[in-house]
């Protein structure tokens, strides 16, 4: 009895202590804050902590108005925060809960990051209220008229912040490094629905007004709004489809596998810890396969093929809830740690999802784009390293196959090194340790360091860390499956078929279809064809395969750059349609590019881009329009 409450005063007298040791703690993790290129503001000084959101949605004059009232954190006890602003129009700032209206200025414009909101504040201040109104052009916006839509009866917004277009719709600190939680009130057109990356209502309901939280502290790029007319229906106790109501159906059946998506990734690397996890279906003109907003995915309407062969996306935006949202890269030069985390967690989903074939095919897709991707920047640029410089530069531009790629392989590499088991120990206690936290490249390194290759010079020289994340290229070393190349694999079978049927050697050409039946093999022999192959010939092949009228866009992506190559004029109009219809970046600029080779197609070209590009996101013809003139 004694013993027990003298343990229970030291414990008591421990509290406070293990309180300041706790905050002290805190403290340090904040103190770790990464100096961001890509943003003005200076989080070391004052960083923001929480949003209070409270906007209106106008479609009429294609603007957001309200105010973002930010709880800050003043840690250096300064006179000034800073925000960061792209063509915002700021007609007051406060302070604290009475309101004291205060002074701010702007900071020199640069290209690509905006202007500094420099707002003058007292060393107690815990509050700022800033009045604004977006401009029509804000980057991060998207407006679509009725005719852009599905439904074609009613507008729709929807907003794309990453990389750095948060701050033209939020006046934030507009950084990957620096997180918070939010609230927000949102008033809309009462016939249309408003949902958030956050707590979403399922029905709409009279007012037009909504109420979101975020009770996870997120970066600004994952602050996401979609208003539209939307319905919901579940797919299973935790996952359901928001989308247009002709093709809410369709989206239910196609992503009908999410529910085990997500038990096959806790299985793998701990608890999802967003609570629900629904998709949102976007009209046509989103500009990405995904993307990964917290408790609401955006997708493209692209990957509904109606037989689910393209949901792999789904397991791409899922892992994000591990790797990006709830483990961070701190700046956008460590994006690899984002993407490269994210697509290594993808194929393990798959894997367990779908087998191992399936995974190993997507693997041997990664390998030849990451290849692609070094051969078009050269072996030696150091844009092919995984820790990149994009200061002064639109971090928009690392969004290609060496964050991706690179990332994953050498991830697989490591995993080669030490066995899957040990590894997945390892980035189970990686999530686990890092959980609502932002990491630098280096941080990363010294956590690898630490508790995977612990001094061990063998694993050291196994795994070459420094030539993957600070060398160029594609180190030797990297590790791969080679099982669909064994002698009874499947694509060594179908490099067999092909390689044939491109001498015109091939016999029985039934052995086609018999043996190229899924999406994946379909995409894998057309990339075989021979660069000599006549129009005449792929007329053969789309008689049995139908590869000009399939809905799969990888398919489509993948026969249709051969069309054009060769002249197969049979496939004009469906890719005029699928380039009006189909605004996603990477599956609508290659065929531009293939185009434009040719005097006749830089005509067709330009005819049908002036056509599609009212339907295409501000991301997708900004980039089109630099070689597209």
């Amino acid at each position: 009895m004694f013993k027990k409450a003298v343990l229970i005063k030291n414990l008591i007298l421990l509290i406070p202590i293990l309180m300041i040791l706790s905050c002290k703690q805190k403290e340090q993790a904040a103190s770790q804050l990464v100096e961001d290129p890509h943003s003005f503001s200076k989080p070391s000084i004052a960083v923001v902590e929480h949003l209070d959101l409270d906007i209106k949605v106008d479609f009429e004059s294609q603007q957001i108005s309200g105010k973002a009232v930010w709880k800050i954190n003043n840690k250096a006890k300064s006179n000034e925060i800073i925000f960061d602003d792209s063509q915002l129009n700021i007609s007051k700032i406060t302070l604290g809960a009475e309101e004291k209206e205060t002074t701010f200025t702007y900071g020199e414009e640069k290209e690509f990051l905006g202007r500094p909101l420099k707002v003058v504040i007292t060393p107690e201040t815990k509050l700022i209220t800033i009045y604004y109104t977006t401009n029509a052009q804000a980057s991060a916006l998207q407006w679509l008229n009725p005719h852009q839509t599905a439904g074609k009866k009613r507008p729709y917004l929807f907003t794309q912040s990453e990389s750095i277009a948060a701050r033209s719709w939020i006046p934030c600190q507009d950084s990957p490094g620096i997180r918070f939680t939010y609230n927000a009130t949102v008033s809309v057109p009462n016939d249309l629905l408003a949902l958030m990356s956050a707590e979403n209502p399922e029905v709409k309901n009279s007012t037009g007004i909504y109420h979101f939280k975020q009770v996870h502290p997120i970066p600004s790029y994952l602050l996401a709004l979609a208003v539209g007319d939307i319905e919901f229906k579940a797919v299973d106790e935790r996952t359901g489809v928001y989308a247009e109501p002709s093709v809410l159906a369709k989206a239910v059946y196609e992503f009908a596998d999410m529910g085990k998506m997500v038990n096959a990734a806790e299985k793998l690397y701990g608890p999802y810890r967003w609570g629900r996890y629904d998709l949102l279906v976007l009209p046509p003109s989103f500009p990405f396969g995904g993307m990964e907003n917290p408790n609401l995915t955006f997708i493209t309407p692209t990957i509904i093929a109606g037989d689910r062969s393209l949901v792999s996306i789904i397991s791409h935006e899922l892992a994000h809830s591990w790797s990006g949202n709830l483990v961070t890269n701190a700046t956008w030069n460590d994006f690899w740690l984002n993407e490269g985390f994210t697509n290594y967690f993808e194929r393990r989903i798959d894997e367990e999802i779908f087998g191992k074939q399936e995974a190993e095919m997507q693997e041997e897709f990664a390998k030849k784009a990451l290849e692609d991707a070094v051969k078009e920047m050269g072996d030696t640029s150091k844009d092919t390293y995984l820790k990149t410089d994009y200061t002064g530069r639109n971090p928009d531009e690392g969004t290609n196959d060496i964050a991706y790629e690179k990332g994953y392989f050498f991830l697989r590499t490591i995993e080669e090194a030490v066995g899957r088991e040990k590894f997945d120990t390892f980035l189970r206690g990686y999530f686990d340790g890092h959980a609502f936290q932002s990491v630098s490249t280096e941080q990363f390194l010294a956590y690898l360091n630490e508790n995977l290759i612990k001094g061990n010079s063998d694993l050291e020289k196994k795994i070459r860390v420094n030539d993957w994340v600070y060398g160029p290229g594609v180190p030797s070393n990297i590790a791969y499956s080679k099982g669909l190349w064994a002698k009874d694999g499947k694509f060594a079978k179908i490099d067999h078929i092909a390689s044939v049927w491109n001498k015109n050697e091939l016999k029985d050409t039934s052995v086609l279809t018999k043996e190229i039946v899924t999406s994946n093999e379909k995409k894998f022999f057309i990339n075989l064809l021979s660069p000599e192959m006549t129009a005449k010939r792929m007329a053969d092949l789309d008689r049995q395969f139908n590869f000009t009228g399939s809905n799969n866009t990888d398919i489509q992506l993948a026969w249709y750059t051969l069309a054009i190559r060769h002249q197969y004029t049979a496939a004009n109009k469906r890719i005029e349609d699928y380039l009006i219809e189909n605004g996603r970046m990477w599956h609508i600029i290659p065929l531009y590019k293939e185009m434009i080779k040719t005097p006749e197609g830089l005509k067709r070209a330009k005819e049908i881009y002036k056509k599609a590009r009212p339907n295409y996101h501000p991301m997708t013809y900004l980039a089109i329009d630099k070689f597209l003139k």
